[in-house]
């Protein structure tokens, strides 16, 4: 794959000034947005198989259909993307992340509206549902364009350092969703199922405010600027151009997401109900994710650097084997419920396997595309991906929990999802350069 044109050398030509104020702007609405996003897998595994699914069931019953509700929320992440990147790789980055920001908003807030199945019967599950739908497809068209805002706008030789801060945006997001619940917890436990949970999820009208306002003040990226500029042609349909044109680099991109996705979501989602299962504390839990994404950030930012020194695919690869290392040890050492032992494990898996591959994934997938279809083709690899990855990922652990009451099968399943992540870097020709916002290269 040759380059045509650099597309890169004008996005590092952004003042010092203009570039912090991207940066900033890019962590703090990439927090908000997905704040609102993962508050339903936090819910789902401490509320929501209680209240909106038929009282009476197996409490893993209830729980098990409250995580298909999250699966359907993947569902529909593909369809945001495609939807979103168009509007992007045609009309601008900045112009696709207000929308995302505004869909997701109203729906987070009508989520802490919802009636029980107590009140409204089988329509409180399918109001959830489709409130998730909602939430699904803003997310879908999210994580690309707030990708290329650093990307397409880091000095020269720094891509890694500055767009691993997207991802600790993420991380960020993580972090209040999780605080937001542990503080909700602290309510009587009456309180808590009565009314409390929807604390975190009203609070999302505060989350749309500042994050619209925050988006709407920054620049477009510089290198879609040049673009336009420069007359380079703009795809009519960019999902089916990055399809044509770069098939390989899509499945690989899906393949990297394998992993870091599917592995993300155990450890924040299915690991609550997994603690219930064991008796493990959930504040404790919920806690030990807390600290470890404060941890969590600044080991990002630590990778994003070093993947300017030595390329992604080394880290990348040292994510994907250590998670499969800690499978076993991780399901192990909050089986002690020991709150030491329970904090040790999220130490290890996510804030140091995880974060090798989710630092340095914005710099990887961005040099597989053009500025053109940059936008799209990180939507299709990104979140085709996360339908069957993070989105089907505690529904399976806890069936496969459900059916050997055992965390073995779900620690094979975890072995099994860094296997493909480590065979499909393998199969990346080259790794990513710091030329990762000119044209494709890291894929060959």
């Amino acid at each position: 794959m040759t380059a045509t044109h650099d597309d890169g050398a004008s996005a590092r030509t952004l003042s010092a000034a203009a570039t912090r104020r991207v940066l900033l702007s890019s962590v703090i609405g990439n927090a908000l947005e997905w704040y609102d996003f993962f508050l339903y897998g936090t819910a789902a595994a401490l509320v929501f198989g209680k209240l909106f699914f038929p009282a009476g069931t197996d409490p893993l019953v209830g729980t098990l259909g409250a995580f298909a509700g999250f699966a359907i929320g993947f569902l529909a992440r593909p369809f945001g993307g495609l939807l979103f990147s168009h509007i992007g790789d045609r009309y601008g980055r900045k112009r696709a992340l207000v929308s995302t920001l505004v869909l997701m908003g109203a729906a987070t807030f009508l989520m802490g509206l919802m009636p029980t199945y107590a009140q409204i019967g089988i329509w409180a599950p399918v109001l959830l549902v489709l409130l998730r739908i909602l939430q699904g497809l803003a997310a879908g068209g999210e994580w690309g364009g707030a990708v290329l805002m650093l990307t397409e706008s880091a000095p020269k030789g720094k891509i890694g350092f500055y767009s691993s801060f997207g991802q600790a945006g993420l991380s960020l997001g993580f972090l209040l969703s999780a605080l937001a619940f542990y503080l909700a917890q602290r309510l009587p436990a009456e309180d808590f199922m009565g009314w409390g949970w929807r604390l975190p999820f009203l609070v999302s009208i505060v989350v749309f405010a500042v994050g619209v306002y925050i988006r709407s003040r920054v620049p477009e990226t510089r290198a879609f600027v040049e673009a336009q500029a420069t007359g380079q042609t703009v795809a009519k349909v960019p999902a089916l151009e990055v399809l044509k044109r770069h098939p390989r680099e899509v499945l690989i991109a899906m393949g990297l997401r394998v992993a870091e996705n599917g592995s993300s979501y155990i450890f924040v989602a299915f690991s609550l109900g997994f603690g219930k299962f064991v008796g493990a504390p959930a504040d404790v839990i919920l806690l030990a994710m807390i600290v470890s994404f404060v941890i969590q950030m600044p080991v990002l930012i630590a990778f994003g650097a070093l993947a300017d020194r030595i390329g992604t695919k080394p880290i990348y690869m040292f994510g994907s084997i250590t998670l499969m290392l800690m499978a076993f040890p991780f399901f192990s050492l909050i089986g002690t419920k020991d709150p030491t032992y329970i904090f040790l494990a999220f130490m290890l898996a996510n804030t140091v396997s995880y974060s090798a591959m989710c630092a340095t994934q914005p710099m990887l997938f961005s040099s597989f595309f053009g500025t053109n279809i940059r936008y799209s083709g990180l939507a299709l690899g990104h979140e085709i991906a996360a339908v069957f990855s993070g989105g089907l990922s505690p529904f399976i652990a806890t069936a496969l929990l459900g059916a050997y009451h055992s965390s073995a099968p779900v620690s094979l399943y975890l072995i099994f999802l860094g296997a493909v992540t480590t065979l499909t870097c393998l199969a990346i020709k080259r790794p990513a350069t710091a030329q990762a916002t000119g044209p494709a290269t890291a894929a060959g």
